[in-house]
């Protein structure tokens, strides 16, 4: 029996060195894009206080427009009351929204809270809890996710989605 488990643990060790070997260089490949990820979330955060509308729509896929906004019940409830026609899923734009950061009149901040980034390296997912903030008030509080991908310069928002809530 020994003579047996001798030659099988030699055969086994051979073949899991490559695998930590080719997990190890896949995890250094995962952490780049994860710092890459975190780095355009610190753009887009830093481009809203700054009012600066170009920062923030070079952040997204140029030519897709994928965003949306829903409403949470208790939100969706009360504008109901007042607006019957109103629409609980409502689509817009980053560049609306790029416009109107640039040209708000007060402070405006998105805080960020909970970031969660998951990628494969061509695509990748940010969720986090959000306030968003208008002269040092929250008017927006809820969640949003955005699915970006890896374009031909670099990791890019393809798609937002963002819960309004209070």
């Amino acid at each position: 029996m020994r003579a047996f488990l001798f030659p099988l643990l030699i055969v086994l060790s051979c073949l899991a060195a490559p695998a930590r070997a080719a997990d190890t260089a896949g995890k250094g490949d995962h952490q780049a894009d994860v710092a890459a990820i975190q780095k355009i979330v610190e753009q887009f955060k830093a481009a809203i206080i700054a009012h600066d509308g170009q920062t923030l729509g070079s952040l997204f896929l140029q030519d897709h427009d994928s965003w949306l906004s829903v409403a949470d019940e208790q939100t969706w409830a009360a504008v109901k009351a007042r607006h019957p026609d109103a629409r609980k899923v409502v689509p817009d734009s980053w560049k609306k929204f790029a416009e109107f950061v640039q040209t708000a009149p007060k402070p405006v901040e998105e805080r960020f809270y909970n970031v969660r980034i998951d990628t494969n390296g061509a695509v990748a997912s940010v969720w986090f809890d959000f306030d968003f903030l208008v002269d040092g008030k929250v008017t927006n509080r809820g969640s949003e996710s955005w699915q970006m991908v890896r374009a031909e310069d670099g990791w890019k928002i393809s798609s937002m989605l963002f819960s309004i809530g209070r």
